[in-house]
């Protein structure tokens, strides 16, 4: 009898240390999952006005690039001006990080800055030098052509400034591609549904 109870008790004992020990790791999982969540939800960016900079590599590639995500952001309402609205034709970018330009800007009602560049081509590739300021990412920019004959997919880059400050970054790729045309296709598609996704829509 005293041997049955002993047993007993070892595996009433076994039942209490497991259930003590599953949970802390259910409170980890759940824990865990909370911090994916809000992880997920600081890639937004509550914009509402912007002046858009096409790093290029041709004045044709920048015109184009400016005009068309001008266009796309005022479709959903956010006021944005192109940088060659401010700018001199042939100007150097650089300059918007001047402060008599940047207050010339400001009295347009703009606050924010983004610049979009390429980051590459027909490979997989992460936001580059996210602490940059606005004036180092002016002067680091890598320069492609908008559309290259080989290649099946580019990646553009988006790049939020305030204050001088990156205060939002990401890659967006577009596939398929085989022209010129087919390139800006794709990026009103893809770029399309970035903008109302996370574009629109504050940070929490």
């Amino acid at each position: 009898m005293k041997a049955f109870i002993f047993s007993a008790l070892i595996v009433l004992s076994g039942w209490t240390i497991a259930q003590e020990t599953a949970t802390p790791t259910a409170e980890t999982a759940k824990k865990s999952k909370k911090k994916k969540k809000s992880k997920k939800e600081k890639t937004s960016i509550y914009l509402q006005n912007t002046l858009v900079i096409g790093q290029m590599d041709t004045p044709e590639d920048r015109y184009s690039m400016e005009i068309t995500l001008t266009e796309m952001l005022s479709q959903k309402g956010i006021k944005a001006i192109p940088s060659l609205n401010v700018l001199k034709l042939g100007s150097d970018a650089r300059i918007l990080a001047t402060d008599s330009i940047q207050k010339l800007i400001a009295a347009k009602g703009v606050d924010t800055y983004c610049i979009v560049s390429i980051r590459g081509f027909d490979r997989n590739y992460n936001v580059s030098n996210i602490a940059d300021d606005f004036e180092t990412a002016l002067n680091q920019a890598s320069f492609f052509d908008l559309y290259r004959e080989d290649a099946v997919s580019i990646t553009f880059q988006f790049k939020f400034f305030r204050n001088n400050e990156c205060v939002h970054a990401e890659v967006v790729k577009c596939g398929n591609i085989g022209s010129r045309e087919s390139v800006l296709k794709r990026f009103r598609k893809k770029v399309g549904k970035r903008i109302k996704k996370s574009w629109t829509k504050a940070s929490k």
